[in-house]
């Protein structure tokens, strides 16, 4: 295989992401597609954003995937490792274009994704061949998947399935359900419901748990997934639920955010919880990393923002309720009386 990394493979990192990532086009200006005559390049996917959002937090992370021996994936490759993330395993196809998707300003805003035959839709389980691969997820305390993989082809899911069969001592596997319907219009959506249950630590939206499965409730979620250590729901920018396999839970409320692009916010809250899950933090310090880093995502153009200080998040983590509650987070900062 042709790996894209050029510098050796991280020994032991502490944590690996697999999934697709596409290049973005947004358009220079608002308007109908035809009428744009500059685009900005960007890139985009789910899993290399929670890679990204644990690099920040200084958790050394490694990114899996396949790019087309094009500029989009080499630009992938090059901008995740700039921002300190290992792409030594992602496998460079020489047949296959990097997935593209476009954003749309007119009349609403709106993405329209060209991935069908992408590089990232070949993966399958002959990457368990790769010793490169074998060594990056042997070695990792945490392996991080989406519920989008599965639904880009055949081999996709099949790659998932191993991954969350295979023996795991010492790993932890999340998996973000991610629904995006427009993936599932031709596939059965229901093999979710195993893949969920297969994962030790499963993040979902209380919106996507109703319109992926019917589920209304946290009771309803955590019956129809029993097997997770802990499910972790998401109640749009409100709160966040730990349902923990003992049947206690956690709720932290969201931050107040002075919002400056809606978009990453889920990844990066995901990386946030997934970087204090490493670190061994109680399950309120979770959730509280997860909203701080959702925050900050949310005030930055794009789907990453800058993590706050370590001594920052100390204070913010340690926070009481009101001084919580209190807290704002704006472009130009976090304000909270939290703060020494």
């Amino acid at each position: 295989m042709i790996h894209a990394g050029t510098e050796p493979a991280v020994h032991h990192p502490q944590a690996v992401c697999l999934g697709e990532t596409m290049a973005v086009l947004l358009p220079g200006h608002p308007g109908p597609t035809e009428s744009v005559e500059e685009f900005r390049v960007g890139v985009g996917g789910a899993e290399s954003n929670v890679a990204c959002g644990l690099a920040g937090h200084g958790i050394t992370t490694a990114w899996i995937s396949r790019v087309g021996d094009d500029g989009f994936g080499r630009r992938i490759t090059d901008e995740l490792t700039a921002r300190g993330v290992d792409v030594s395993a992602v496998t460079i196809d020489h047949l296959r274009p990097t997935g593209l998707y476009l954003k749309e300003t007119h009349p609403h805003s709106r993405m329209r994704y060209y991935r069908s035959g992408s590089a990232a839709s070949a993966l399958g389980p002959d990457t368990f061949t790769d010793p490169v691969f074998n060594q990056l997820v042997s070695g990792a305390r945490l392996l991080h998947l989406s519920g989008i993989t599965p639904a880009l082809s055949d081999s996709c899911l099949g790659l998932i399935r191993a991954l969350l069969t295979a023996p795991r001592p010492g790993r932890t596997v999340s998996f973000d359900l991610n629904w995006r319907p427009a993936l599932w219009h031709d596939r059965d959506p229901a093999i979710l419901l195993d893949l969920c249950n297969a994962a030790d630590l499963l993040f979902l939206g209380a919106d996507e748990a109703e319109a992926a499965f019917g589920l209304g409730s946290n009771a309803a979620i955590r019956a129809a997934f029993p097997a997770p250590a802990t499910v972790i729901v998401k109640n749009a920018e409100h709160h966040v639920t730990a349902l923990n396999a003992d049947g206690t839970t956690v709720s932290e409320p969201a931050l107040v955010v002075e919002v400056v692009e809606p978009t990453g916010a889920g990844d990066a809250f995901a990386a946030g919880y997934l970087a204090a899950t490493l670190r061994h933090l109680d399950q309120r310090s979770r959730l509280r990393l997860g909203h701080i880093t959702a925050a900050t995502a949310l005030t930055t153009h794009g789907d990453h923002g800058t993590p706050p200080s370590p001594d920052l998040t100390t204070d913010l983590l340690a926070a009481s309720p009101d001084e919580w509650a209190a807290t704002r987070v704006t472009a130009a900062g976090i304000h909270s009386p939290a703060l020494s």
